[in-house]
């Protein structure tokens, strides 16, 4: 069965760096979308980051401002999430999340788009 395992997260300050990952198992084929998305206490699931196909398109959340990366490698079928100038409104549990088919840039954003999803990774920024 797919498994997907995000590791990364932590307790950070405000300004500072975290890299998360997600080695996903279980496929014969590299999904198609790998993304991230996070939920912070008392709110919805929201979007993140996608990249899909083989790393050359790449999606982000508005409110991230060019603060957060993503990455793919393909041949060890992980993701990363670079995230840079973490603000006290990025805490969240943040999730792995993966497509294996074809999806449209603006529909690789959506939670219930993607098949199969991570626990979870904590990632608490202090102010």
């Amino acid at each position: 069965q797919v498994q997907l395992v995000e590791s990364g997260g932590g307790l950070v300050q405000a300004g500072g760096s975290l890299r998360l990952s997600c080695a996903a198992s279980g496929w014969t084929f590299p999904f198609y979308a790998m993304g991230w998305f996070r939920q912070a206490p008392g709110k919805e699931r929201e979007f993140v980051a996608v990249v899909t196909g083989s790393g050359g398109s790449t999606r982000y959340g508005e409110s991230l401002k060019g603060r957060f990366t993503i990455s793919r490698d393909n041949a060890k079928n992980t993701v990363y999430l670079q995230m840079n100038s973490l603000k006290s409104e990025d805490t969240a549990v943040y999730y792995c999340a993966a497509r294996p088919t074809y999806c449209s840039g603006d529909a690789c954003s959506v939670r219930n788009e993607y098949n199969y999803w991570g626990q979870g990774t904590q990632v608490t920024v202090s102010s």
